[in-house]
């Protein structure tokens, strides 16, 4: 489990195509710090498993699936990525519960820079607009995000420098593809009512 607040903008140093997976490294100093064999990583809001690692960043198997459902594919040799490790007890828990599990593959619509601030327009898979409400947390790339306008098949954000800086949403531009994950809590909401059958 994670919360979202991105720990290190890491890069992709080396991607090794398999039959039905590949196996990809990152660099990233710091969540590879006090790593350990089969820890979790959330690499762009997606949940690797860490199967060797180093000082400067670790080793995860990607398997078909994670690559269907998610923007993983897109990757290439030198890509940015955002970087978080699983969260413990002691943790700070500075933005929503981030389970790691992509529920979609979004893209950037526009961003107008302000300022201060940058306003960006993204577009989310219509299916898990039921999920997005209006001052709600929505997680994109595995950024924790507050929703500031809900369109029928998009969100609109409001980012501050800080995560213009720290995360890949900095850079991204119209066209380029998002992880989305929804906010859990209105998933299992909306599971339980199903089993009422309200």
């Amino acid at each position: 489990m994670f919360t979202g607040i991105i720990e290190e903008l890491g890069r992709v140093a080396a991607i090794e195509k398999q039959q039905d997976a590949v196996r990809i490294t990152i660099e990233g100093p710091l969540v590879a710090s006090d790593l350990h064999r089969g820890d979790s990583i959330a690499v762009c809001g997606t949940c690797l498993t860490a199967v060797e690692h180093d000082a400067n960043g670790f080793t995860a198997d990607v398997m078909q699936e994670t690559l269907d459902r998610t923007s993983l594919a897109s990757l290439k040799v030198g890509s940015p990525v955002n970087l978080e490790r699983a969260m413990t007890a002691a943790t700070r828990f500075g933005g929503h519960v981030v389970q790691g599990h992509v529920d979609g593959v979004g893209s950037v619509i526009s961003r107008e820079p302000s300022e201060n601030w940058e306003w960006v327009r993204i577009r989310v898979p219509v299916e898990l607009m039921k999920y997005v409400v209006l001052k709600g947390s929505i997680t994109l790339d595995g950024v924790s995000l507050t929703v500031n306008e809900v369109g029928e098949d998009f969100v609109g954000l409001s980012l501050i420098p800080e995560t213009l800086r720290l995360t890949t949403l900095g850079s991204k531009q119209p066209g380029d593809l998002v992880n989305v994950e929804a906010d859990v809590m209105a998933k299992h909401i909306e599971r339980l009512l199903q089993a009422r059958g309200i």
